[in-house]
């Protein structure tokens, strides 16, 4: 984990930010809101990496922010065995995440991203689109599937 603080930038340049650390190959990068020294408001920017791209994830951090430095700390990070279907739904088909524990099925959801884009096409909420693909994954489940 790589992390940093700062309390004296643009807040706009976040998503920016973000979106650079991703391509350098962060598996995750999330901010917290705290309350540094001097009762400063700021942000946390914690980016979780390999080893392999931690010098991509440096560089991004020190040319790209303020920040003056960076915090390191190892972890550990258990996740449930994944794998993505697509599913022939009313909109076309639809990428689903699966989720397992111990080999069974435990969880699935609808890709956001491709929820995004059905809301914005057909002009729906976004709930109303998670609400009728939910409807045949709950039929799916159902059936054993």
């Amino acid at each position: 984990m790589v992390e940093t603080n700062i309390d004296d930038m643009n807040p706009e340049y976040y998503d920016y930010i973000e979106d650079l650390l991703f391509d350098a190959g962060a598996k995750d990068v999330f901010k917290t809101n705290i309350m540094m020294k001097k009762n400063r408001p700021a942000i946390k920017i914690s980016v979780l990496v390999d080893m392999d791209d931690l010098s991509k994830i440096e560089e991004i951090l020190f040319l790209q922010t303020t920040t003056f430095g960076l915090r390191y700390y190892e972890v550990t990070k258990m996740e449930l065995d994944r794998e993505f279907e697509k599913m022939d739904t009313l909109f076309g088909q639809v990428t689903v995440k699966k989720a397992y524990f111990n080999n069974k099925l435990i969880k699935s959801k609808f890709e956001y991203d491709q929820c995004k884009a059905i809301a914005k096409k057909y002009n729906l909420p976004i709930n109303e689109v998670y609400k009728k693909l939910n409807l045949l994954l709950n039929k799916e489940h159902e059936n054993g599937q």
